[in-house]
């Protein structure tokens, strides 16, 4: 998981994770400690890390809810949403060698074949493919803080982690109406590779998604 986190003023933090039988590895996005306006950061104050804790994890957990989910919070009896005025620094806070530190931003790394109800990359062929193939997913940056590159730096860090691990090949999914994402993704250097029937997509009651490749250095057919 990879985490963007900054000091209470507006900080980002982001998680990204890979997965492997029995390993979960996070990064820690970058963090803003100054903000300019409501919509803007001073990035010099941000850093990308891999997440190591897990009040980082809870951090992240919280961003995403509050990203992800529109519903009253005492429908489910969901205390994390019923902070004073949905306060960004008081819901995704942890504290960092003891300072106070807040995630704006998550992403997460998958090593594996495939994701659950999605469409399935095809590179690289054969065996090798599930070692070498990864997803990126759970891409998330802060309502207040869009519109900054966040996501953008999110994914570049993801690319260097997939690296590391020994990926050659990096995909994502994306629905066919989401053209910010789109947008992001391709700026990165994604590009279409497949998309989703639209039977599947009304069996799973969502919009249809598009699958993006990349070859990461080193791939052969990058």
């Amino acid at each position: 998981m990879v985490l963007l986190s900054s000091s209470p003023s507006l900080s980002i933090t982001s998680p990204n994770y890979r997965y492997s039988p029995s390993r979960r590895l996070c990064l820690c996005p970058i963090s803003a400690t100054h903000v300019v306006t409501p919509h803007h950061i001073d990035k010099s104050s941000l850093t990308i890390s891999e997440t190591s804790s897990e009040d980082q994890l809870w951090a992240a957990a919280r961003l995403r809810v509050r990203s992800f989910n529109e519903f009253k919070p005492s429908t489910f009896g969901i205390q994390l949403l019923s902070l004073p005025n949905d306060d960004l620094c008081a819901q995704c806070k942890f504290i960092e060698n003891g300072e106070d530190r807040v995630v704006v931003g998550t992403l997460d790394v998958n090593q594996c074949m495939s994701l659950p109800d999605e469409i399935t990359g095809m590179k690289p062929e054969g065996i090798e493919g599930q070692f070498a193939r990864g997803y990126l997913s759970n891409v998330c940056v802060a309502n207040e803080l869009h519109r900054n590159g966040l996501g953008y730096d999110l994914v570049a860090k993801s690319k260097a982690v997939a690296q590391k691990w020994g990926l050659t090949d990096l995909y994502v999914h994306v629905a066919v109406n989401n053209e910010p994402a789109k947008q992001l993704y391709m700026k990165s250097g994604f590009v279409y590779e497949n998309d989703e029937p639209a039977w599947q997509a009304r069996f799973l009651d969502r919009p249809r998604r598009l699958l993006l490749w990349l070859g990461l250095p080193g791939n052969q057919n990058w």
